[in-house]
């Protein structure tokens, strides 16, 4: 009776959450070595700032006419070694600017290399410097820009270039030349913002004269480098090529890093390409120098100017050089704090020791991050390999052995943030999730080895800051969040002097020897917990069938005086308790034990009352009817047990859900072990989806054997009796008409039964829709059966009927029922209205005018009316009523009676379910109950126990 959109194959299916999965995966060594430039060392806080000069990205105006760049071809001329290619770009700049100053070697070049060194401490004030003589300029050179596919027919353009034109410059004479809108005489830059100039490696194709070119690494040049000098500063190497190309910019930058970054992977003179690109960046004027000021010059700078030239020349050297004053002094402070670790350390003095153990010992004062929470590693597995911090990168941290995954099908491998390689480590062994708001949570995957403060983590469990968290048998994690304030709480939560979490089962009190307690305050709160009124049970997994059967045999039995909900709320504890502190697997089979235990309560339930009312009575023994006080003593088990399982239904879904959402975040959702569990989970709902149809049709069952033999009343009765006035609407069941009470009745009868058992009210509605469809089905097949050959369709019948069925809506509608009870009464009222037509107003319709009036009867139900109404002694029906030869068939192959099999299906209801878990027992009779069940779990663990180990049930002490 289930509905194809709710119910598949006998098993309910629940719509799964599909979160976008496939981050990337980061090493712990990537971490490491990102952490190490994050985090500085202590040593490196505690330091004086770097003097470190920053580089600016934006294009600095041009340098001024007194500093000039040399080639390297000039500085090989002076003297320098033939290596010069690989100094370092600072080297570039010793000589002086002119060439009346002394080259590198003499005193003004030694005093300005000096200042130079010292130029943070003389920035603020510099004595005005001689005027340097003026140089003749420097004659332009030719520059070969190739089109790169930019325009059709040339290959490439010569511009004219010197030492100090930039890239831009050379992009809008190129432009220019290739007949491009852009250039330097259209007065507009966008154009040339457009264009980009790439310096490009590669090799050509073999083949005749020389072959094609083919690029392999390309590199955007800014607009302020000058590709003079970035061609002078490095070579291509031996079978290698290079050139400037002329690209659109969005071109450019898109092939620099989809195409031409990813062919640096493969070794092909990538570490040459990466570091002289670095090189040329900073030596071809990638930070441009600024101007001077006006009127200057080539003169000596007066007034800021000095100041001006300084700042100019630090923008020239490198970071190296500006960074080595304060990297030395870090380096003697970190080799004082590394001393300082050392044993006897404030009673020697430092000595000369060798420079690779302090920068061991320096790499060991590790700062943890302020932004973000990490683990802390108290024991490892392999020190050698092991990290001391372990960052959370994202709120979902994985811990795990990786490796090739699992499920079926060649997945792909899970996704693991922390690598840990201890032989008991599983490919994902737990996830932490740590949000912006505390705490965080902390879920153990399906056999995996997780202690959470010494106490064995079964599910999902809060995480504090300071919680120790120990994976297998080798790794221990102490949790740190610096986003929490402060140093985490004044005392450890795992020191023995206070309660850990529990372990299942209400014996925890006396087993628990880490909480720190003595016995009679461990016996005060165990009595605390057998007599309390938290919905809490706990149980073992050898307790749990022993639980189950009580619960449910007490529910069938009807012993205690529990609330129609009771069974469904003790059962309900029972899934909380094993979703939340038993392992992963074990509540798919408790679901399926429950559904079983219930179906077979169910079952035998059914069978007693059939016992009780046969289908078949001996020949010669005449059935009785049931009563409606009889039928309600007969159901009130089934619809009790329609309730507690409807709510249990719902609760359990909800659980289920929970469970594929967990699986979802963590990216397990075609794990063997998780699909094998989804599938029990199912077959336990089929099996609760079951109880519920077979319950709801044996109840209705029993409501229409019982309501069949009540309704030809309606159709017999005659409410018009002597002295008796019609009652109005929501009159009472004493004050209707005798021939209706029964009828009547059985409907009261019912609504008491389901409002007493807190069924659900979609389960009323569909409840009392079935009886309102068998009683309106039933009423009309009466109607047309009786009224052939017998002067039953006529007017004065057709109102005592229409009065009789009046009434009763009348009390359905005051009872709540109205609009269910006019729905499906709806073909049984408008035959009966037909027929309480006055006979002359009749006699004027057509066959038309009466299919219009009438759309609920069939062609063959309206035929069969017309022909048998009651006109008088002789008449026959007119020929206006006879229907048109186009619905002639409909009305000699039509069926007149309504067919039971077109009920309404049965739809499960949605949403949460009604039984409320949180809070206190107020019930007085399912507390009693909840007490007796802790005690007797409280008896099965004593059993277990030696004799002279066994505990009495402890008393609560009075208030």
């Amino acid at each position: 009776m289930l509905s194809g959109e709710r119910k598949e194959g006998g098993s309910p299916r629940f719509g799964k959450l599909h979160l976008p999965v496939g981050l990337w995966i980061n090493s712990p060594r990537k971490q490491l070595a990102k952490l190490g430039r994050r985090w500085p060392s202590a040593a490196s806080v505690k330091s004086s700032s770097s003097d470190t000069g920053s580089r600016s990205s934006e294009p600095l105006p041009p340098p001024p006419p007194h500093v000039e760049l040399r080639r390297v071809g000039a500085v090989k001329a002076a003297g320098g070694a033939s290596g010069s290619r690989a100094k370092r770009i600072s080297q570039l700049f010793r000589g002086s600017g002119a060439g009346g100053a002394g080259g590198p070697g003499t005193p003004g070049g030694a005093q300005r290399w000096a200042s130079e060194k010292k130029l943070p401490e003389l920035a603020a004030g510099v004595a005005p410097e001689p005027p340097l003589p003026t140089r003749a300029a420097v004659p332009p050179g030719v520059l070969k820009i190739f089109a790169a596919g930019l325009a059709s027919g040339a290959n490439y353009k010569s511009v004219l270039a010197t030492e100090r034109s930039t890239a831009r410059e050379l992009v809008a004479e190129a432009l220019e030349r290739y007949g491009l809108a852009g250039g330097r005489g259209a007065g507009d830059g966008g154009c040339v913002d457009a264009y980009a100039l790439c310096d490009a490696l590669g090799r050509p194709a073999a083949g005749v004269g020389g072959g094609e070119w083919r690029a392999e690494h390309l590199r955007v040049l800014a607009d302020a480098e000058r590709p003079l000098l970035v061609q002078d500063l490095w070579r291509a190497r031996p079978g290698w090529a290079r050139r400037f190309e002329l690209r659109g910019r969005e071109e450019a930058r898109r092939l620099e890093q989809e195409v031409f970054g990813a062919a640096d992977g493969d070794g092909t003179n990538a570490p040459s390409w990466r570091t002289q690109k670095n090189r040329s960046r900073a030596a071809s004027g990638g930070a441009a120098l600024a101007s001077p000021g006006p009127g200057s010059g080539s003169g000596t700078p007066t007034g800021s100017g000095g100041k001006e030239r300084s700042e100019n020349l630090s923008l020239r050297r490198s970071v190296s050089e500006l960074s080595l004053q304060g990297r030395r002094r870090r380096q003697q402070e970190r080799r004082q704090q590394a001393l300082s670790m050392a044993p006897g350390a404030a009673d020697t003095q430092m000595v000369p020791t060798d420079p690779g153990d302090f920068d061991q010992l320096t790499q060991c004062l590790i700062q943890a991050p302020s932004n973000r929470p990490y683990f802390l590693l108290l024991q490892g597995y392999q020190d050698a390999q092991d990290f001391v911090v372990y960052v959370m990168t994202r709120e979902q941290h994985v811990f795990g052995r990786g490796g090739p995954s699992s499920s079926r099908g060649g997945s792909p491998a899970p996704y693991v943030d922390t690598f840990l390689n201890a032989p008991d480590i599983l490919p994902r062994h737990c996830t932490v999730r740590a949000g912006p708001e505390p705490p965080a949570m902390v879920r153990p995957s399906r056999g995996a080895p997780v202690t959470h403060n010494g106490c064995l983590l079964l599910r999902e469990a809060e995480l504090h800051p300071g919680d120790l968290l120990g994976l297998g048998e080798h790794f221990l994690f102490m949790y740190k969040d610096p986003r929490a304030g402060g140093s985490g709480p004044a005392r450890p939560p795992w020191l023995p002097s206070r309660p850990g979490a529990a372990p299942p089962g209400p014996g925890w009190a006396f087993s628990c020897r880490l909480c720190g307690r003595g016995l009679q305050e461990r016996g005060e709160a165990l009595a605390a917990y057998l007599d309390g009124r938290e919905p809490v049970l706990r149980f073992r997994p050898r307790e749990e069938e022993a639980l189950l059967g009580e619960i449910v045999r007490a529910a069938a039995s009807g012993a205690g005086d529990l609330p129609p909900l009771g069974p469904a709320t003790l059962l309900a504890l029972c899934v909380q308790h094993s979703a939340r502190e038993l392992e992963l697997g074990h509540l798919p089979r408790l679901l399926g034990r429950l559904a079983r235990l219930i179906k077979e309560a169910v079952w035998e339930k059914i069978k007693e009352i059939g016992d009780r009312q046969p289908e078949n009575h001996p020949e010669g023994v005449p059935e009785e009817p049931l009563t409606p006080e009889a039928v309600s003593v007969e159901l009130r088990p089934l619809i009790l047990w329609m309730a507690n399982t409807t709510e249990l239904l719902s609760f359990v879904q909800e659980k289920v859900l929970e469970m594929e959402k967990e699986a979802d975040q963590e990216g397990l959702s075609s794990d063997p072990q998780l699909c094998n569990d989804l599938e029990l989970c199912d077959e336990a709902l089929a099996l609760l989806d079951e109880v519920i149809m077979c319950t709801f049709q044996q109840s209705v069952y029993y409501l229409t054997k019982t309501l069949y033999s009540t309704l030809p009343a309606l159709l017999d009765s005659n409410p018009f009796t002597a002295g008796a006035e019609l009652p109005g609407p929501g009159a009472e069941l004493e004050a209707m008409p005798p021939g209706l009470r029964p009828t009547l009745g059985v409907f009261q009868a019912a609504l008491e039964l389901t409002s007493q058992c807190e069924l659900h009210p979609d389960l009323v509605s569909q409840t009392f829709g079935y009886l309102f469809f068998f009683s309106n089905a039933s009423l009309l097949n009466s109607l047309m059966e009786r009224g052939q050959g017998r002067p039953f369709y006529q007017w004065s019948r057709a109102v005592q009927i229409r009065t009789n069925l009046d009434l009763v809506l009348d009390w359905l509608q005051g009872a709540g029922l109205g609009d269910i009870a006019t729905e499906f009464f709806r073909k049984l009222s408008i035959a009966v209205n037909l027929l309480c037509v006055p006979r002359t107003s009749l006699l004027k319709a057509s066959w038309s005018s009466l299919r219009t009036d009438y759309p609920t009867l069939t062609p063959a139900q309206l035929h069969h009316l017309l022909s048998h109404y009651q006109l008088g002694p002789g008449r026959g029906p007119p020929p206006a009523w006879d229907p048109p030869p186009a619905e002639r068939d409909a009305v000699d192959t039509g069926d007149i009676f309504e067919s039971f099999s077109s009920h309404p299906p049965l739809i499960l209801p949605l949403g949460s379910s009604r039984l409320r878990l949180t809070g206190l027992v107020t019930d007085d009779a399912l507390h009693r109950e909840l007490r007796r069940l802790r005690r007797l779990l409280w008896d099965l663990e004593q059993q277990e126990l030696p004799a002279n180990h066994r505990h009495g049930p402890p008393v609560a002490a009075s208030p």
